[in-house]
């Protein structure tokens, strides 16, 4: 999807104030702050019994979705009650120069291997989460054999002109092999994904996980330079398993940005990833913030998932890297620790939203991209950047969790 063209404020560390053309060049490196408006779809009521919201056209084209709204009506449809426009802080995503919110949207969960999702909550999801402020959304090619990219390809052709950024993934739709990461195959596997989101150019593909000695093919990054020459995307980057991984893709000059797992239950990144994507101006996207829920508090030992939910059948890591599930944490450890994060919280605040608001405070992370499952979630995610950062005695005890229930589980792992 290309940026449209608008204006927002903007404030660096420094204070400065102005005003940026987002079809052009925008501010980069950490010192940039911005704030744009999201504006509602909907506005409701609408006396004709449509849509307020009018496009170029003059109509809509979300008849059928929003509820029919007329004198007397009080602008509750499928949406939901009408809300304020909502604000949320903006974040250059690296190398591709785009702002981004700083709680995004993850939808892997809208695709498969988390339970069914029907499509119009999945669409109410999106939804909520565009009201809520958030401008960010992590796809990939293989979450629903592509559901997860058609479901927010409509999302997108209904808000156009919202200054949205879509990225998705690729890689992962043959057997995990270095040979199989060609030029042919990426230009099919970009081409899928542009049908299935409704675009011309992508705003940003990310190998999705792939072998580790992928990141040291020249021939690899020189086929994704290839796809942004092409036009098939606008920027490229990784999604990572390692922080040796990340390491070695954030010294590549044309990756924009690295996605990485990263919660109060994986601190490694920390150490040495953070620093390196700050310096070198590459985005950080922060995957997996809930450690697939466990930070939520809101499970037990006893707690039972679906049998077609990862949570159930990849514990072990026989479906994909165990990491990718409860963070590769044992699950009995994680529920203990959780009950004891909880006690962390600020006042108003739940273990979700304290758990979101350590990992957007960490210098060099860009965005975080919870998942939900319904609109309330999506909500709720969006509110954590309301509450203040955490104090230092805060940080001091989350890390000292760390380091006491899963430093030597995790830490030499990934």
């Amino acid at each position: 999807m290309l940026a449209s063209r608008s204006t927002a404020s903007w404030s660096s560390a420094g204070g400065a104030g102005g005003t940026i053309d987002r079809a052009a060049p925008v501010p980069s490196g950490a010192g940039a702050v911005f704030r744009f408006p999201v504006f509602r779809a909907c506005r409701l009521p609408a006396p004709s019994g449509r849509c307020g919201r009018r496009g170029r056209s003059g109509r809509c084209g979300r008849r059928g979705r929003c509820g029919r709204s007329g004198p007397g009506v009080s602008g509750v449809g499928r949406r939901g009650p009408v809300w304020q426009a909502r604000r949320m802080e903006q974040r250059v995503l690296g190398r591709t120069g785009r702002p981004v919110s700083v709680v995004g949207l993850g939808t892997w969960q809208l695709g498969a291997d988390w339970g069914v999702v029907l499509e119009d909550d999945a669409l109410a999801v999106l939804d909520a989460a565009a009201d809520a402020g958030v401008t960010f959304f992590d796809t990939a090619d293989v979450y629903g054999d592509g559901r997860s990219e058609q479901l927010i390809g409509r999302f997108l052709k209904a808000r156009q002109g919202e200054g949205l950024m879509v990225a998705t993934k690729l890689g992962r739709r043959l057997p995990q092999l270095p040979d199989n990461y060609t030029l042919a195959n990426f230009r099919e596997w970009t081409d899928r994904s542009r049908r299935n989101l409704g675009v011309d150019r992508l705003d940003l593909v990310q190998l999705h996980c792939p072998p580790t000695a992928v990141y040291s093919s020249d021939e690899v990054f020189d086929a994704l330079d290839t796809l942004v020459e092409e036009g098939r995307t606008a920027a490229y980057g990784v999604s990572v398993e390692t922080c040796a991984e990340a390491l070695t893709a954030i010294a590549r000059p044309g990756v924009a940005s690295v996605q990485i797992i990263l919660n109060p239950f994986r601190l490694k990144p920390l150490d040495e990833v953070l620093p390196a994507a700050e310096k070198a101006g590459v985005g950080i996207i922060a995957r997996v913030p809930l450690a697939s829920g466990l930070l939520s508090g809101k499970y037990t030992k006893d707690t039972l998932f679906g049998t077609d939910d990862h949570r159930t059948y990849n514990r072990d890591g026989s479906a994909f890297d165990q990491g990718e599930t409860f963070s590769g944490v044992d699950f009995a450890t994680g529920v203990e620790a959780a009950q004891e994060f909880a006690r962390f919280a600020p006042p108003g605040a739940t273990s979700a939203q304290t758990a979101l608001r350590w990992i957007i405070q960490q210098p060099g992370v860009t965005t975080v991209i919870p998942g939900a499952r319904n609109p309330e979630q999506a909500r709720a995610n969006a509110e954590a950047t309301a509450f203040p950062a955490l104090p230092p005695q805060t940080l001091q005890a989350i890390r000292d969790l760390y380091d006491r229930r899963f430093r030597a589980q995790v830490h030499s792992r990934w």
